[in-house]
């Protein structure tokens, strides 16, 4: 459920209609919905607690949607955060979220984030490799510190909506072996500067069916099991994200309570452990929409019809990159019938195409357009690209609406750049 629908004739997100928010900010322009996020998230969490999974830490995966407004609205429903950068931790913190509810993950920590996250007091930090755990204790030993960590662990199992981001299998650059997991535990645990509190596992992102899920969680709980054995403390068990939602194009996926559900059955009699998971699609993707305007309609005289808007994919990449379905729906609701065309962006490259020949209602110069469930990997993956403005945020709650980041006029833009002084 997501709290974007038609009212009098226009699309509006919760009470306010969409096109007062493009006379206010102009397009393109993110809009995100508060009760959304709010509703999503406790879905989530409560059907964890409803399937018998204790207090779990649900530590919202910043990289989806980390705009400072969104991580607090989150944060103030008890929300941690997974931050994958120094910047992310730095956006959790902005957001009020305490460092005791922050995950410190990612492949390529570097010796200052490190040092960072320590400092800072981060619950804790996933060692993903072996060389990437001699760094952490030589910080932690310099710092006179001891580091929390849990290993994430490559479960090898597929999963994923699209190659780009499944994460699980053995070839991808994710996480520790299950052949060495004990090892390096083993080692952990008679390091003086290293605390190992858990395992860990992500598996891919917008995954659409359970037995992956099961699958790799049941491998997760055996680790578990095994280390114990061996005399080893396993507080935590991070089971990380990758629920998918659905994109329009799909049938519905598993929801969080079938979710929930089969995670409770895996993990029944496992005791002594506190769950993580990390979840950021499933809780942004339907709470936001991409506000565009109509720039012209190309009509070309063997038939092709393009339809060419203000918003490009440096606002909104995902079709690019993944070749991601978005619906596109008019704000202005019509009966009209639907001709296809192909929706285009102004950038010089033939990537610049959200879609080819979807059917859509005659529409103008001017009209606009909104490009639903793009709450997640949206406004976080925008860039700047042809020198075009970042694209801004804007947050509704009810009838109201707060810009959450503006769009930079380009004297800003230029001014983040120092001409070379010589000739």
């Amino acid at each position: 459920m997501n709290h974007f629908e038609v009212r009098g004739g226009e699309l509006h997100c919760e009470a306010t209609p969409l096109s007062r928010i493009a006379r206010a900010v102009g397009t393109p322009v993110y809009v995100y919905s508060r009760a959304t996020l709010e509703r999503h998230y406790t879905v989530f969490r409560d059907a964890l607690v409803l399937a018998g999974l204790g207090d779990p830490l649900v530590a919202y995966a910043v990289k989806a949607n980390g705009n400072v407004s969104v991580l607090r609205t989150l944060g103030n429903l008890g929300a941690g955060a997974d931050t994958v950068s120094e910047g992310e931790i730095r956006r959790a913190l902005a957001a009020g979220i305490p460092p005791d509810r922050i995950v410190f993950s990612g492949v390529g920590k570097t010796r200052g984030e490190i040092e960072f996250a320590l400092r800072t007091g981060v619950s804790e930090i996933n060692v993903e490799s072996e060389p990437e755990l001699k760094l952490i204790a030589e910080v932690a030993e310099s710092l006179a510190l001891r580091a929390p960590i849990v290993f994430r662990v490559n479960p090898d199992v597929a999963a994923g909506g699209h190659a780009k981001i499944a994460t699980g299998k053995a070839e991808n650059k994710f996480g520790v072996s299950f052949a060495e997991a004990a090892r390096l535990y083993a080692n952990a645990s008679n390091h003086p500067h290293l605390n190992p509190l858990g395992v860990a596992c992500h598996i891919g992102s917008q995954i659409t069916d359970l037995a992956p899920f099961e699958a790799a969680f049941s491998r997760m709980r055996g680790l578990v099991e095994a280390l114990r054995a061996e005399g080893m403390t396993v507080e935590r068990l991070d089971l990380g994200g990758g629920l998918g939602v659905p994109y329009f194009d799909m049938p519905d996926p598993p929801g969080p309570a079938d979710y929930a559900a089969m995670i409770g059955k895996v993990m029944a009699g496992l005791e002594s452990v506190r769950f993580a998971f990390e979840p950021g699609r499933v809780i942004a993707a339907n709470a936001g929409v991409l506000l565009a305007s109509v720039t012209h309609l190309h009509e070309r005289p063997e038939g092709r019809r393009f339809l060419v808007l203000d918003a490009a994919m440096n606002d909104l990449i995902r079709p690019a990159m993944y070749d991601a379905y978005h619906d596109i729906r008019p704000v202005r609701a019509t009966d009209a019938t639907p001709v296809p065309c192909d929706v285009v962006g102004p950038i010089c490259e033939t990537g610049d195409t959200f879609t080819r020949d979807r059917p859509l209602p005659p529409l103008k110069a001017g009209d606009l357009v909104a490009f639903m469930s793009a709450g997640a990997y949206g406004a976080a993956m925008a860039s700047e690209y042809n020198s075009r403005p970042l694209v801004p945020e804007v947050l509704v709650d009810g009838d109201r609406f707060a810009v959450i980041r503006r769009r930079p006029t380009y004297d800003e833009m230029l001014a983040l750049e120092t001409p070379a002084q010589w000739r």
